[in-house]
């Protein structure tokens, strides 16, 4: 009898060993005649237990990890093909808190297919959106859309229903759906995660957003970091081809839409919608001046929807189960899931796909297990590195658009970061000027000249030079950079700076031996974030 045994082929889970296990696996079978179907499946996004090996028995899959190459011949000693007990044994997969309680809407099949088998995605209710879309008309795609409150996942958080009608209102010739999967966001990973676990589901969203606008063309603009989810993105869109998902007659309907896969430029920048647009033409990675809107004149000069990986993702189930379930989880505005990365100095890093209204305390304590060094979480920064440090003392803040914007606050891309007690806030603040100095496109001179000038005066903070002058002369800076800068690298920069002088001013005082805010008090280590889950 051939057992099937699940072992990740995702970035993360490779990186601590996966492949290794895989091969040890194959080679312990085979030395037992054991015949095994050995499939690389995607994350279940619980990191600490990776490599998590499952195996299909009678009663369901059961878990294993984390798991090492040396362990795999104790595994089949204990009869671990038949899901018996292990020191490593996690039971039933599906019975693991972790799992049995999120609301996986948009990772539903993440770490449970064969991402390239289009039969396992038909399997588990793949396709049904875009049949349905298929079957109805293009208002009333984007009617759905809008109904469900979807708003977009890449951190504007702008209604994708808005967008999509903007873009099936205007006449054009050509028109283009445009995936931004450049995501380079501290402490994010679920774009990856998807687009390695189920890209089809992606490829479904795309085609369902083509339909509903008109636009016959797509691109993925995928992060250049990422060559494994360049490689199984490419092996699917070759299979929807054969399959008929993709090309000029998709499921034999006679609607067109064609795919393609670019990798970025490496710059973070590119990540701003306009930047990616301009890096996709073959120019300089740098923002446009708006208006005119990208739905209007996108990509080549033509009407353009421009969504995140996470968005287009969670279209097809919109489609299939309808607006009213989506918009049934989440709260107020915030409707639908948030597929939430928690990284840093966390016990237990991962993906936690979750109805909005969650608070941080809820994911820093109770699924992420507090911090990995065990002293007290000082501050959490949201929404990437541009987003806000948000203090121990707001930890019962819901994670929502609504309730982290009044802490001054954003969601973004869902991003997580701790630290711990020993992070140095100034430090922290000095870094968010350095990393907008460093990765500013350079066209707007607020951000462009005050990202550098932001770090020079933090130094001079802390070095106590004229040191109140110099803060009056840093909430200025900030003032003219949110209000005067092109786009959300000057315009946001600001916030983490900004919030580590309002909630940890002592971190500005001067210490002893300060040279700038890369010297001086060593009893805060720069961070205090051990580990980045990515």
């Amino acid at each position: 009898m051939t057992m099937k045994v699940f072992v990740p082929g995702d970035s993360a889970a490779r990186s601590v060993g996966a492949d290794a296990v895989a091969r040890a696996i194959r080679a312990e079978a085979a030395r037992r005649d054991a015949s095994v179907d050995l499939v690389r499946n995607g994350s279940r996004g619980l990191y600490w237990l990776e490599p998590l090996v499952e195996v299909a028995t009678e009663q369901g899959r059961v878990a294993y990890g984390p798991v090492s190459a040396s362990d795999v011949p104790s595994l089949f000693d204990a009869g671990f093909l038949r899901g018996e007990e292990h020191v490593l044994s996690h039971g039933l997969t599906d019975s693991i808190s972790y799992l049995a309680n999120q609301e996986r809407l948009t990772f539903a099949r993440v770490g449970v297919v064969d991402p390239l088998s289009i039969a396992d995605y038909r399997a588990y209710g793949g396709l049904r959106g875009l049949e349905r879309a298929l079957a109805i008309e293009p208002a009333s795609v984007i009617s759905e859309v809008t109904e469900s409150g979807l708003r977009g996942r890449g951190g504007a958080a702008f209604p994708a229903g808005i967008k999509w009608k903007t873009v099936h209102d205007t006449q054009a010739s050509q028109k283009y759906i445009a995936c931004n999967a450049d995501e380079g966001d501290s402490g994010t990973f679920a774009d990856r995660m998807l687009m390695e676990g189920d890209p089809f589901l992606l490829i479904e969203g795309m085609v369902i957003a083509g339909l509903a606008t008109g636009a016959t063309e797509g691109y993925i603009y995928l992060r250049a970091e990422y060559p494994d989810a360049y490689r199984v993105l490419t092996e699917a869109i070759r299979v929807a081809y054969e399959e008929r998902l993709l090309g000029d007659d998709i499921l034999g309907t006679g609607n067109r839409f064609h795919l393609h896969l670019r990798l970025a430029a490496g710059a973070y920048i590119c990540g701003e919608e306009t930047s990616m647009l301009e890096s996709l033409e073959g120019k300089r990675g740098e923002i446009r001046y708006k208006p005119p809107l990208p739905a209007i004149e996108g990509l080549f000069g033509k009407p353009t929807v421009v969504n995140n990986v996470l968005t287009l993702a969670a279209v097809p189930l919109i489609l299939d189960r309808g607006a009213a379930y989506y918009a049934g989880f989440g709260t107020g505005r915030s409707r639908g899931t948030q597929p939430l990365q928690l990284a840093g100095n966390v016990a237990r890093g991962g993906l936690f796909e979750k109805a909005f209204g969650l608070t941080l305390r809820e994911l820093i304590h109770d699924w992420g297990g507090g911090t990995a060094t065990g002293r007290s979480v000082r501050a959490v920064q949201v929404g990437g590195p541009l987003g806000a440090y948000v203090p121990h003392w707001q930890l019962d803040t819901p994670l929502d658009y609504e309730a982290l914007a009044e802490r001054d606050a954003m969601l973004g891309h869902g991003g997580v970061v701790v630290f711990d007690d020993s992070v140095d806030m100034a430090k922290m603040a000095r870094y968010a000027m350095e990393f907008c100095a460093i990765e500013s496109c350079g066209k707007c001179t607020p951000c462009r000249m005050g990202s550098v000038r932001g770090v020079e005066v933090i130094d001079r903070v802390v070095g106590d030079q004229d040191r109140d002058k110099n803060l009056v002369l840093l909430e200025d800076l900030c003032d003219t950079m949110i209000h005067g800068s092109l786009c959300a690298m000057g315009g946001l920069t600001p916030y983490p700076v900004l919030s580590a002088l309002r909630h940890f001013p002592e971190d500005f005082e001067p210490r002893e031996g300060a040279g700038g805010g890369a010297g001086g008090d060593e009893r805060r280590r720069a961070g205090g974030a051990l580990r980045v889950v990515s």
